[in-house]
């Protein structure tokens, strides 16, 4: 379904993705695991054309994106909620969720009321302004608002950061549910016992570059966790 090749990307004058290669199959969560700086965001935000890649291609359902601008990927069917979920703050959450109405790649698609219901505390501050939500409610309103457009892939950029435990086991359940209805998922995570608890298969970065591809369960097992990630 994504199929992102040889995707290299600069910022200003320095290289910071180095032939980046990672596929996501639908119905199937992909986590993205790095240190700090290692180039998980970059990535994330390379593919979506968030910030521009110089080369490689990007592609969804056989059909090239790298040379679209963000709102077009969008529309194609991908997904993007990016770190520290950023909402519209003068803007209630149901208007937040009501201006990213999509065309319907998913049966019979996300609405808002499906959207406040995966997420009930939403549905309880739906007349509040976003602006004035907590952070994990930010998140959860991020996520929410992603689904809207009624993604094939959704790419999710460290989102359990910040956010209490209670919450955080929502997400990994929505996350679940997503795969079961054959979205696919672009997980970038430090906490790789969410992260690799949810993934059917892995990659992990360092330096702009993926040093190691596989399944999740094996990579929990492995010493590659120590090497690359120092846990």
């Amino acid at each position: 379904m994504l199929s992102v090749s040889d995707l290299t990307s600069f910022y200003g004058s320095s290289r910071v993705l180095f032939d980046v290669s990672l596929n996501v199959e639908p119905g199937e969560v992909v986590a993205l695991l790095g240190r700090n700086g290692a180039g998980k965001t970059t990535t994330m935000a390379s593919i979506v054309g968030m910030v521009r890649s110089r080369g490689g291609t990007v592609s969804l359902d056989g059909k090239p994106l790298h040379k679209l601008p963000p709102f077009r990927r969008v529309r194609a069917g991908l997904g993007y909620v990016p770190q520290s979920g950023r909402v519209f703050g003068g803007l209630t959450v149901r208007e937040n969720l009501e201006i990213v109405r999509g065309v319907r790649h998913n049966g019979d698609g996300w609405t808002v009321d499906r959207a406040l219901d995966a997420f009930p505390k939403l549905a309880e501050l739906h007349e509040r302004d976003a602006g004035r939500l907590s952070g994990g409610e930010r998140q959860m309103l991020a996520v929410a608002r992603a689904l809207m457009a009624n993604p094939k892939v959704v790419l999710l950029d460290e989102p359990s950061e910040g956010l209490a435990p209670v919450v955080v086991q929502s997400l990994g359940r929505l996350v679940r549910q997503l795969r079961d209805s054959g979205v696919g998922v672009l997980l970038a995570e430090q906490n790789h016992l969410f992260a690799l608890s949810l993934a059917d298969r892995a990659y992990v970065i360092e330096k702009g570059t993926i040093r190691h591809e596989g399944k999740a369960d094996e990579l929990a097992g492995s010493d590659v966790l120590q090497q690359y990630l120092g846990v």
